[in-house]
């Protein structure tokens, strides 16, 4: 049965309230949430507050202007005690403005608020939230309200993207996630590129989220360039999934970086034109490419599988030999350095993470709801990432033997 609150209008039996406490805490049940017995107190508290905020608006000044009390407004107020009513005095000049419970208020701020952008940032639907937020609160809040509160989060979004960033960034990965959205009645594919950075004490950040219909110099310039706007002045090595017009696009801003190619994706995509007959034994004959010693040695196994396989599958040759110098980047640094970027794993894991929550979503509503949910994600995600990579100091030491200058904690 729906817990009773009393009416406002109703003296409050504070001895009943006390007693009710007594018997939840001897229950070991909570006080809050649905059938607490906080509800009723949470309703006397406040109104009694509004109360206050009336008597100390209507000072002498307001009183010698003609201003006095002139009835009160109830209304519904949704808290994570349950709904209350409360009643908001009000003033014959209409010059009261409460500040414990707003104006037009209907859900009381933070708490329950904040609860609701929780369960949305782990993937919870509108639907759902509202059945635990009915289930658990015995308060009902439709998806047209929960959506408003979750914009909230935009802001954030905003603020996110153009954050500064540091000045120097030993290593980037860059690669792609894709969803739908609905645009103008029709579902649409969405690109989501996102850049994932390690800086010189091996902390990993995500330094930009952006959406694109295609990819291309333009949109990378755009990239890079905001990058740049936002203080990052040097970028060492770049880990990439072959994307278009990414290495034109960063020689403009970044003419220093080096850019490595991601070889597992070009490993994948050269299986693709291979017959999954041969597959085995091409593979077994291109592992000494990619797991050579030097790149003098790669390219020697290279031509070996030239030789062997060229004539059946030249398009796959051809792929990495005009894809050569960006494969090989990584032969030029020690194995743990080589470990990080020859693959772009690192931020692969990251997506991982994020299509846990996004997994469950089918069409966005648009590319803000989109980004509104990977922003909450990453956020949890980003939480974990307070140590430096295991190993760092000896890669760091390593990259300043490299690099030298650039390496400098004072660019």
């Amino acid at each position: 049965m729906k817990k009773k609150v009393p009416s406002p209008s109703e003296p409050f039996d504070y001895e009943l309230a006390k007693q009710k406490v007594k018997e939840q805490l001897r229950s070991g049940k909570s006080l809050f949430g649905k059938d607490g017995a906080f509800a009723p107190l949470l309703q006397e508290m406040l109104n009694s507050i509004l109360e206050g905020e009336m008597e100390g608006h209507l000072d002498e000044e307001e009183r010698d202007a003609g201003n006095r009390k002139n009835g009160k407004t109830k209304r519904q107020l949704k808290t994570s005690s349950g709904t209350i009513e409360v009643t908001t005095p009000r003033d014959r000049l209409s010059s009261f403005e409460p500040e414990m419970v707003k104006k037009r208020e209907t859900i009381m701020a933070q708490n329950l608020e904040d609860k609701i952008v929780g369960l949305y940032g782990l993937g919870t639907s509108l639907r759902d939230i509202s059945a635990h937020i009915k289930e658990t609160y015995d308060t009902d809040i439709f998806a047209a309200t929960l959506s408003a509160i979750t914009d909230k989060v935009i802001p954030l979004v905003k603020d996110w993207q153009q954050r500064p960033l540091e000045e120097l960034y030993c290593i980037v990965w860059l690669d792609a996630m894709y969803y739908k959205v609905k645009e103008e009645g029709r579902v649409q594919t969405r690109c989501v590129y996102n850049i994932l950075g390690i800086n010189k004490e091996g902390k990993k950040d995500v330094l930009g989220m952006y959406v694109s219909q295609s990819e291309g110099a333009n949109f990378w310039l755009g990239v890079i360039t905001d990058l740049k706007q936002r203080g990052v002045i040097d970028i060492l090595i770049a880990c990439i999934d072959n994307l278009k017009g990414f290495e034109e696009a960063i020689r403009t801003i970044y003419s220093a970086t080096e850019v490595q190619t991601c070889v597992v994706h070009q490993i994948r995509n050269s299986l693709k034109y291979v017959a999954s007959k041969d597959q085995k034994v091409f593979m077994a004959d291109l592992k000494p490419v990619y797991q050579a010693m030097n790149r003098d040695q790669a390219e020697a196994n290279l031509l070996d599988l030239e030789e062997k396989w060229g004539r059946k599958y030249p398009v796959v040759i051809d792929s990495w030999r005009r894809n050569w110098d960006k494969l090989t980047t990584y032969f030029r640094y020690p194995d743990a350095i080589r470990k990080m970027i020859y693959t772009t794993n690192t931020i692969e894991g990251y997506h991982r993470q994020i299509r846990k929550v996004t997994k469950s979503k089918g069409a966005f509503t648009g590319d803000m709801a989109l980004l509104k949910l990977i922003y909450l994600a990453t956020e949890r995600v980003a939480k974990k990432w307070t140590m430096p990579l295991q190993g760092w100091a000896i890669s760091a030491s390593q990259l300043k033997i490299i690099f030298g200058d650039r390496m400098s904690t004072d660019l």
